[in-house]
């Protein structure tokens, strides 16, 4: 029985009741994402407090303690730190693979160093969280009162945007966490695309079809996925919702001098702080538990991540990186939890089930807010009919307006004179005379149309879920097209476990034949395919080099220094304009001009009696075994020494039984023997190929025979072919004899050799470049001196340029 206002309970009974209480409100309300929206409650509350005070893509940065100070007053009372550093995550481009603030100022960094005070920063939503609140007004959420009932909040968001799976989140509740890895956006519409083709046979749709689209986690910070074709941790966590998958750092090895090594780190795993692994590193090396390192540097920059491991000459890279590998959290272990709220319960969640969600999400929100629009239209057009009445009766309404006494007596006539409903009868009083005009009264009665026109569609909408699959897939493939880019994290799939894995990232790089494309402001990209591209209008390469993505490119500017990067870096784009400046891959300066691009296969895969042959402007000849050449390296060194006043202008690979044809700006040529040159060194200048006159100079380089014929253009548009034999094979250091007799005032643009479906561009002066084939210039003897116009030109337009796209020749080894 109850004494005054003491009740006596069970000890057990409340603790456990107290317990359970206390566990669901931290998972619901703190530590578990909404499997809807991928939000947590605060992160949920930062955004709608954000939306409220109009902080979209487009308005200006507000300080980040005036959002902290809105979210803790109206939705969330809670620590201020709690909220700021929550806040500070979404901005941080090494937590979320699509941030969701756009940050400006300190957000800390991936060494692990703490944002600054949220005095000092300042933040708005980012584009993709503008899409999370899209539409939040058209009724399509239930709303909720705040901690005090004042205000009303979303229980979730609308999330156009599917940012569960694409930002991935992490949290530790009561007796649960939950961990779900970030992925490619485009993968994931890719996915959801194929659920809503494929509705009707949901139940059939296996996690193998789905991995076909996913692919694996997409880190934001990159590495490696290691994964055992036999045990997958993947198709566990994707199946079930749980599994396991070891993330690598990606590792490149670079040549030093004096045959040293080094060792750099791009990308680390995720979660890892870069200044933890830098201290293990240096720890295991005082220790003296780690050998075979010189030195360890933090090269890292605006450009990215480099961490410089430099080894002792009698180190062995792939023992060093093992060792890293093995000892250090450059690899460790990432454990897949998909454990979300589903109704307010926490629910474990397969690939399937989480992308199901999702669009069952999106069904719901597009019905209410069709549901909501139609409500609108319905009312505009009951508004529309009266107001139709009225212009079509438009002296009685007047006559019956005038002679009322009041305006509600005016409103009570007009309803009893045209049936009218007091709504249509007030919006008639409330019209401005100047919507009596002609045009004003076609613009109602086409409004009037298309309201209808709009109800309808609305209508036909709401009943139909195909429909409304169809409206969630259209805005996925926007989203994609704005959004998506390309997966930073590879998956390795090996067999025998982590220690089968491939240590470096160049084994890593798939084998796939591309061409690299740079243009005339050092913007570079390659584009997969066998066929060269074939862009347009201005933007068109300078250089256009076949190369496969483990093959390392040498860039070489106009006074000989080159620098070696792997293939792989270069961005993969369209054309050469959407592609990188050369001097951010490469140690090169953004004021270098280059003067020629190529490729070599790795040391393991090519055969070493090959030789590299450049020649400048001056006739300079040089030829390198390619056995020399360094491999990708964060150095320039040197190819070839260039005199003052001169440049490079050609480079070509050949395997030492070739003739040499070299080409002068003034029509003459010479053919001669590679064997009257001699292997130098990379630092020697060379030997002259050519005897030139005062004022000529070298325009082209070919290695012969080739398939096909000699192509000549001239400066004025003309070309012509000649046949290689009519050439004669001399001696090195001759005047050589006249491949094209000019007039004066012409001279030789360029020069290639091909076949005569070989498809050149042509660059000129003024005007956009064109696109020629080596056929359209007919076949003639040396002396012959018409040639052909193959580009329309401006007398005073002039050739500038030819690129030719490289099919190179690749010294593969027979081994």
């Amino acid at each position: 029985m109850d004494i005054g206002l003491v009740r006596p309970i069970d000890i057990n009974d409340e603790m456990q009741q107290a317990y359970l209480d206390y566990a669901m409100s931290v998972i619901v309300s703190r530590a578990l994402p909404d499997s809807r929206d991928g939000l947590k409650p605060v992160h949920r509350r930062i955004l709608y407090a954000m939306h409220a005070m109009n902080m979209g893509p487009e308005s200006s940065y507000k300080k980040s303690a005036r959002i902290v100070g809105e979210v803790l007053g109206k939705y969330h009372p809670h620590g201020d730190m709690a909220v700021y550093e929550s806040m500070a995550r979404m901005a941080q481009d090494f937590s979320m693979r699509y941030p969701l603030i756009d940050g400006q100022g300190n957000y800390g960094s991936i060494d692990g160093d703490s944002p600054a005070a949220m005095r000092y920063t300042e933040a708005r939503m980012a584009l993709p969280a503008s899409l999370m609140l899209e539409d939040l007004e058209k009724d399509t959420v239930i709303f909720k009162d705040n901690f005090d009932g004042t205000l009303q909040e979303p229980g979730v968001l609308p999330a156009a945007f599917p940012n569960l799976l694409v930002n991935g989140v992490t949290g530790i509740a009561v007796g649960m966490s939950t961990s779900i890895p970030p992925h490619n956006l485009g993968e994931i519409v890719d996915a959801l695309d194929y659920m809503l083709k494929n509705w009707k046979a949901m139940d059939k749709i296996t996690v193998d079809e789905l991995t076909q689209f996913v692919q694996g986690p997409d880190f934001p910070t990159g590495g490696v996925i290691i994964e055992d074709k036999r045990r997958t941790g993947l198709k566990s966590a994707y199946g079930v919702g749980r599994g396991k998958i070891r993330v690598r750092a990606k590792a490149i090895v670079e040549e030093m001098s004096r045959g040293r090594h080094r060792i750099v780190i791009t990308e680390i795993p995720y979660m890892t702080k870069k200044v933890t692994v830098l201290e293990r590193i240096a720890k295991l090396v005082r220790d003296e538990e780690l050998e075979g390192i010189a030195d360890l540097r933090d090269e890292s920059d605006r450009q990215g991540m480099r961490i410089v491991i430099e080894l002792m000459k009698s180190a062995q890279p792939e023992e060093v990186l093992e060792a890293l590998y093995k000892r250090t959290t450059l690899e460790n272990t990432f454990s897949i939890i998909m454990l979300a709220l589903v109704d307010d319960e926490p629910k474990l969640l397969s690939l399937k089930g989480a992308l199901l969600v999702y669009l069952e999400h999106r069904l719901a929100i597009i019905k209410s807010r069709s549901q909501h629009d139609l409500k609108k239209a319905q009312a505009r057009e009951h508004i529309l009919e009266g107001i139709t009445v009225a212009l079509d009766n438009l002296d009685a309404v007047i006559e019956i307006i005038r002679n009322s006494r009041s305006a509600q007596t005016a409103r009570n006539n007009l309803m009893r004179e045209f049936s009218l409903t007091e709504i249509q009868a007030q919006a008639i009083l409330d019209m401005p005379l100047r919507r009596l005009a002609g045009l004003e009264r076609k613009k109602i009665e086409e409004e009037y149309k298309q309201i209808k026109k709009l109800i309808k569609n609305l209508a036909s909408l709401i009943k139909s879920p195909k429909k409304m699959r169809e409206i969630i897939g259209l805005s996925l493939q926007e989203i994609k097209e704005r959004f998506s880019d390309p997966r930073r994290t590879q998956i390795a799939m090996v067999e025998g476990g982590v220690d089968a894995a491939p240590m470096q990232l160049t084994q890593l790089t798939p084998s796939e034949n591309v061409w690299v494309m740079i243009n005339r402001d050092g913007l570079v990209a390659r584009t997969p395919g066998d066929d060269p591209p074939r862009p347009s209008g201005w933007d068109v390469p300078n250089w256009m080099v076949r190369v496969n993505t483990r093959d390392t490119l040498y860039l070489v500017s106009e006074n000989g220094e080159a620098a070696a990067i792997p293939a792989h870096t270069v961005p993969e784009a369209e054309k050469p304009s959407l592609g990188t400046h050369f001097s951010k891959l490469s140690p090169f300066n953004g004021d270098v001009q280059l003067g020629s691009v190529f490729g070599v296969p790795p040391k393991d895969n090519r055969d070493e009696s090959w030789h590299v042959l450049t020649v400048t402007e001056k006739s300079m000849l040089k030829k390198s075994e390619i056995s020399e050449l360094p491999g990708p390296s964060a150095q320039l060194f040197t190819l070839v020494k260039v005199n003052e006043k001169d440049k490079v202008v050609s480079i070509r690979l050949s395997d030492g039984k070739k003739d040499i044809f070299l080409a002068t700006s003034q029509g003459k040529a010479i053919r001669f023997n590679e064997e009257d040159v001699r292997p130098m060194g990379l630092v020697a200048a060379g030997v002259n190929g050519m005897k030139l006159d005062q004022s000529d100079r070298i325009i082209g380089m070919e290695m012969l025979p080739k398939k096909g014929e000699l192509f000549f253009l001239t400066a004025t548009g003309r070309a012509k072919r000649v046949e290689q034999d009519d050439f004669p094979i001399q001696g090195r250091y001759g005047k050589g004899v006249i491949a094209w007799k000019l007039p004066e005032g012409d001279e030789l643009a360029g020069m290639t050799a091909g076949k005569g479906t070989m498809r050149v561009t042509i660059h000129l002066k003024e005007f956009a470049p064109k696109s020629a084939r080596l056929d359209d210039a007919p076949l003639q003897t040396r002396v012959a001196q018409k040639g052909k116009d193959v580009v329309e030109m401006r007398d005073d337009d002039r050739v500038t340029l030819l690129t030719v796209p490289w099919e190179m020749i690749r010294p593969i080894s027979e081994k």
